[in-house]
């Protein structure tokens, strides 16, 4: 039986996280963890003991450690999103803005590897929730809107948008890996990134032109 000396002193444990904060600072403690050591490495009374609260607090948070992992994954498609969108709205020709698209998706990705792997494991789970799921289908409906209006345009070839969307996220996705496993040899992040836009650009244009990938270049007038 817990007595009120024991209470007292689990409130005092908790008492930095009594205006709301906890769930935020648990997710980013999480998030510290991911990166340095994996998923396998995660555990509610592990990230309890590394904020100083008791071990009953994450609980109020998060049911069990998958809630914690989907709040996460959640997290991570939150954000790759709003890059995406803010790749989406820059101003410019349509090919500067799906090759702006390309490449945040490439800096997230190799920025957050190890969250991004969670966040589409997560998302695939026999028991993920409807939001992570229309989350994650979010990113490519982002990606097939602007495929959508660039063959309007003329830009890109016709075809299914969502299918040229997933050819995209192939290639970008591709390239994210190869450079966390540091197999693009010397060859510069950026310059592959770029090299790799160009040829997905003329390959999703008008066949026998490569109109879209010269507009895509950032150095392109």
């Amino acid at each position: 039986m817990t007595t009120s000396r024991e209470e007292t002193a689990l409130a005092d444990a908790d008492a930095p996280y009594h205006h709301g904060n906890l769930r935020e600072a648990l997710l980013a403690r999480a998030e510290e963890v991911l990166a340095t050591s994996g998923a396998d490495s995660l555990s509610l009374r592990a990230l309890a003991r590394d904020l100083g609260v008791s071990h009953a607090a994450p609980g109020r948070h998060f049911r069990d450690r998958q809630a914690l992992l989907d709040a996460l994954a959640v997290g991570g498609f939150t954000r790759l999103n709003e890059r995406l969108r803010a790749a989406v709205g820059e101003p410019g020709p349509i090919a500067t803005r799906l090759a702006s698209m390309g490449r945040a998706y490439v800096g997230f990705a190799v920025a957050h590897a190890p969250l991004l792997s969670l966040m589409f494991t997560a998302k695939h789970a026999d028991r993920s929730s409807d939001e992570l799921r229309e989350l994650g289908h979010r990113s490519l409906e982002i990606a097939a809107e602007l495929i959508a209006l660039a063959q309007r345009e003329g830009v890109v070839r016709a075809g299914d948008p969502a299918r040229l969307a997933q050819v995209a996220f192939s290639v970008v996705h591709g390239l994210a890996a190869l450079a966390v496993g540091s197999l693009l040899d010397d060859t510069p992040l950026e310059e592959a990134t770029d090299l790799a836009l160009d040829v997905l650009l003329t390959g999703l244009g008008p066949a026998g032109s490569a109109a879209a990938a010269e507009t895509a270049r950032p150095d392109a007038p």
